[in-house]
């Protein structure tokens, strides 16, 4: 079996995995926000995020960036002398933090000192789509 394209595929796998929980979780956050009358309705929201962000989206990252450093390494590191992947991290960076700062307002939702809106949790959402996109083309296309 061809060792690279492993690493590439499981690499791939845990971008989608934490891509998908940086996308869902700050939905989940509005509906949190929009229901915070309803102390059950919160209970189970606040039992959905801590198990995805925790069980999904941290696992996930930590994948990403392992296989995604692994990868430099096989194709060799000077590859990281190459602008597109400079970029890449630099974005990958951007994700990283995004998915700490949606920790804290995990935090600040359970122990009820959110002050965000459920309009600024719609926002936000958009930042790992754009990040996706960019990063994509990056990759894919290698402009730069």
């Amino acid at each position: 079996m061809n060792t690279y394209l492993l690493f590439k595929s499981i690499h791939l796998i845990a971008v989608i995995s934490w891509m998908a929980g940086l996308l869902y979780l700050p939905r989940i956050f509005v509906y949190h926000v929009e229901n915070l009358e309803k102390k059950q309705v919160t209970d189970i929201f606040e039992i959905m995020e801590r198990r995805l962000y925790i069980f999904i989206m941290r696992p996930a990252m930590i994948l990403t960036w392992l296989f995604g450093i692994i990868l430099i390494y096989l194709n060799g590191l000077e590859v990281l002398f190459s602008l597109w992947i400079q970029v890449k991290l630099v974005l990958v960076v951007i994700l990283s933090v995004y998915h700490e700062y949606l920790g804290k307002c995990l935090k600040s939702l359970k122990d009820g000192t959110n002050k965000k809106t459920s309009k600024f949790f719609r926002i936000i959402n958009e930042v790992p789509t754009i990040l996706l996109i960019i990063i994509v083309f990056i990759v894919v296309f290698k402009p730069l």
